[in-house]
């Protein structure tokens, strides 16, 4: 009896059973290849992929959006632990197949080096841990997702409370702060508890496929090709040198805004000069009316993806107990689509996040016109130069929210988070380095290393008496738990962006276009490339690049806030 041919939407799929999927592995695997087959093949693959990736993806977003739904959980945990591990083993049963075709394919050769550095680490020994490290992120996820604080007379969620940093009254402010941390603070032995057990498999994975340390063994496992641990080291120097210092003449011009002694934890968000909070938006629907009227005055055709996707739901945006915390943007592959998520609060943060998130949904429509899924996965690096981008290039068009006034107060507060966030970024890769490089530590040396780091790159804060709460920080990034490394790449497409920025300040047209041109290639050529393309330089670790963009970032916000 013949194999029926794979459906064209999720919904006609049984992903949730292996029973069914099995047998299209098995066809694939069977059938003859040639230099004249491999081609349909590939295509024939990367469709039963799309909807592997769109079925589980629909899975976890349901999760995220009611993690207190047990069955949501359960079906999400079900794909995890019985169709993963075994899609794991069969997928690399036909990359194997290819490699062993030995076939040359110019226009493919990214996807086949990486195919090949895949083939080289696997290890079917780790297939059951991966699945047990998937796990535990559910568990992250669960824990932060069910935080919540009594305050202001009210049961809130940790991202419902961010508005509180935001007030003028210094008391109010304080007070937040510490609820918010003491409730953190709570979970803080179990999150040791799950990252010990991360650590532990992680580190067991690394060894399984001949690395000295997961380190080593995530660098080759993400593909990174382009740049070495020694250059995430270079760079986190050049940020020390050239951002360290501007960030501490940024912190010092607030002190003396706000007339403090020093700074506390609970001042580095509220207006300086003790204005209130901007306040954006009311409701999740005047958010994406606006923000889709911002998209406009860009681009057309970026304002119609935006469209798209509003009238398509799949904008889910606003906060709500038992919702995951945090924001992203995934790709849906079969319908060419993007789905957006994130926590609202009627903050200018909720504007800078979705504009944010939009750059990576117009990342993921423009490239879905290639054929092969593994081409539209692109890296973070170039992913996030899609995103942190269009923050910038709509920066111009905040008048949708604000008045003129407000619209400078805003651009400002954006460019110094820009350059604020670099030394953060180099505390959390810097760390996970340590980390992994020390897999023998324990939680009392793993929060003295993250106080370490936060001295040598985060200094102009008093931390005075809140020495555990800084020391127990790093719990609440969640990439350190569930996506270990994926944070240089912020720091490295901030680079990049900062560059398309620039560009877009001599000659917007040009500099749109080449970022269009730039998203539309997906993943078919090396990084140093695509930023090219894009029009910048990809030596992220250049002291004196980086110096001529933080000079700009500078004068930008000597100007902006004049007019502020």
């Amino acid at each position: 009896m013949a194999l029926a041919p794979l459906p064209d939407t999720v919904e006609a799929f049984n992903g949730q059973d292996w029973d069914a999927v099995a047998p299209y592995y098995d066809e694939l695997l069977a059938r003859p290849l040639s230099p004249e087959t491999v081609e349909a093949w590939l295509r024939d693959w990367s469709h039963l992929e799309a909807l592997l990736s769109d079925t589980y993806t629909r899975l976890h977003i349901a999760y995220d959006l009611d993690t207190a739904d047990a069955e949501k959980e359960a079906a999400a945990e079900r794909f995890i632990t019985e169709i993963y591990p075994k899609v794991l083993v069969a997928q690399q049963a036909l990359k194997e197949k290819l490699v062993a075709g030995g076939y040359d394919l110019p226009e493919h050769e990214v996807l086949l080096r990486d195919i090949r550095n895949e083939v080289e680490i696997y290890r079917e020994e780790n297939v059951p841990l991966l699945s047990q490290v998937q796990q535990l992120s559910m568990q992250y996820q669960k824990i932060m997702g069910a935080m919540t604080v009594e305050f202001d007379g009210e049961e809130r969620t940790i991202p419902q409370m961010r508005p509180y940093l935001l007030k003028t009254d210094r008391g109010v402010r304080e007070a937040a702060w510490r609820a918010m941390r003491r409730r953190q603070m709570a979970d803080r032995e179990q999150l040791h508890d799950l990252f010990d057990q991360m650590l532990k498999l992680r580190h067991q994975i690394a060894q399984n496929a001949g690395f000295e340390n997961y380190r080593d063994y995530m660098f080759r496992s993400m593909g990174r090709f382009d740049y070495t641990p020694d250059d995430c080291k270079a760079f986190h120097a050049a940020i020390e040198d050239a951002v360290v210092p501007a960030v501490q003449r940024r912190l010092e011009h607030r002190r003396r805004q706000m007339g403090l002694e020093a700074l506390r934890p609970w001042d580095l968000s509220v207006d300086p000069l003790g204005r209130e909070p901007l306040h954006p938006f009311d409701d999740v629907e005047t958010l994406i009316q606006k923000t889709r009227n911002i998209f406009a005055q860009v681009d057309g055709t970026l304002a119609e993806y935006f469209r798209t996707m509003a009238e398509e739901h799949l904008l889910e945006l606003d906060s709500r107990k038992g919702k995951a915390p945090g924001g992203y943007c995934t790709r849906l592959y079969m319908t060419g689509r993007a789905f957006i998520f994130m926590n609202a609060a009627g903050m200018h943060s909720d504007v800078q996040t979705l504009l944010h998130e939009s750059g990576h949904s117009f990342h993921d429509f423009e490239m879905s016109h290639l054929p092969l899924i593994w081409e539209q996965n692109v890296p973070s690096e170039i992913a996030e130069v899609a995103s942190m981008s269009m923050e910038l290039l709509t920066a111009p068009y905040l008048s949708e929210f604000y008045d003129d006034v407000e619209v400078a107060r805003a651009r400002a507060e954006h460019l110094e988070g820009t350059l604020s966030f670099l030394p953060y970024m180099a505390v959390v890769d810097a760390f996970q380095h340590w980390i992994y490089e020390n897999p023998d530590h324990d939680r009392r040396e793993r929060d003295a290393k993250w106080l370490e780091l936060n001295e040598r790159f985060l200094p102009g804060v008093d931390w005075s008496g809140l020495e555990e709460e800084r020391a127990s920080y790093w719990q609440r990034q969640l990439h350190i738990y569930e996506v270990p490394f994926y944070y240089i790449e912020y720091g490295i497409a901030q680079i990049g962006a900062w560059q398309v920025w620039r560009n877009s300040l001599n000659d917007p047209a040009r500099a749109l276009a080449d970022y269009r041109a730039a998203l539309a290639l997906g993943y078919t050529r090396p990084l140093p490339e695509l930023f090219q393309r894009a029009g910048a330089s990809f030596a992220f670790g250049d002291k004196a690049l980086l110096a001529d963009l933080v000079a700009l970032v500078e004068q930008q916000l000597a100007e902006l806030e004049g007019e502020a």
